[in-house]
């Protein structure tokens, strides 16, 4: 079976909605969200779900004829190589298509730190779509871009670690996410914006052309942890269309 993962057109970014259980599932894939994001945001910014339970997503998603796409997070790791590889491969081996890595990069140095980590991630990358999630508030290096684009990455995202630290904004201005989508999208990695965002963060978010904007937060009725409310969910989704105004 071969797994597809559609682009949104250029004007509009796609809708990533992070989802804590089978029921949010329903909930996101019939608000049309374009990827579906297995997260338990009870275990951290990149909170895993359990192997079962992506299981059945991934029958679930199957069955809904893989017209949205489905991606899952391998928890908060530490940047080590066995680490890292031994947890992408208990997710991708549950079928999902999208496995997503959060890379704690150190301010300084950061080259180095990440060499091993990709030369081991290397071989999972040609069999499976990875995304690297990197963090606006720990000062990500820009220039690491090109080097998950060599290990066979799928694409990057920027989402923020310490939830309780403010927003993506907060962390990087415009002009710096700016130059983080152009160079993802030259690097030819696919690329998403996430980190308590909010509806009004759509406009100036959705000018700079990722290819997806990544909600939790905002789609929930009292907080991230809280269940995923419907009206929220449908709001981002037309705000995100162009529809709706902050």
């Amino acid at each position: 079976m071969t797994l597809h993962v559609s682009v949104p057109a250029a004007a509009r970014p796609g809708l990533l909605a992070s989802v804590a259980d089978l029921a949010e599932m329903e909930v996101a894939l019939g608000a049309g969200a374009d990827i579906v994001d297995l997260k338990n945001p009870a275990e951290g910014a990149l909170g895993a779900w359990g192997e079962a339970p992506l299981r059945a997503a991934v029958a679930r998603w199957r069955a809904a004829g893989c017209v949205t796409g489905l991606s899952a997070t391998v928890g908060d790791q530490p940047l080590d190589a066995a680490i890292l590889l031994a947890a992408a491969r208990r997710t991708a081996a549950t079928g999902v298509p999208l496995v997503k890595i959060g890379f704690p990069l150190p301010a300084e140095g950061p080259g180095a730190a990440l060499a091993p980590v990709l030369d081991a991630l290397a071989p999972l990358a040609r069999e499976t779509r990875l995304i690297a999630v990197l963090f606006a508030d720990q000062r990500p290096d820009l220039a690491a871009l090109p080097h998950f684009a060599a290990a066979g990455f799928h694409g990057v995202m920027l989402d923020t670690a310490d939830k309780t630290a403010g927003g993506l904004l907060a962390h990087l201005g415009v002009e710096r996410l700016a130059g983080f989508v152009a160079e993802a999208k030259a690097a030819g990695l696919l690329t998403g914006l996430a980190g308590s965002l909010k509806l009004e963060d759509i406009a100036p978010l959705a000018a700079l052309k990722p290819h997806y904007l990544g909600f939790r937060g905002a789609l929930c009725a009292t907080g991230r942890t809280s269940a995923l409310d419907p009206v929220r969910l449908a709001r981002v989704r037309e705000a995100l269309k162009g529809r709706v105004t902050a």
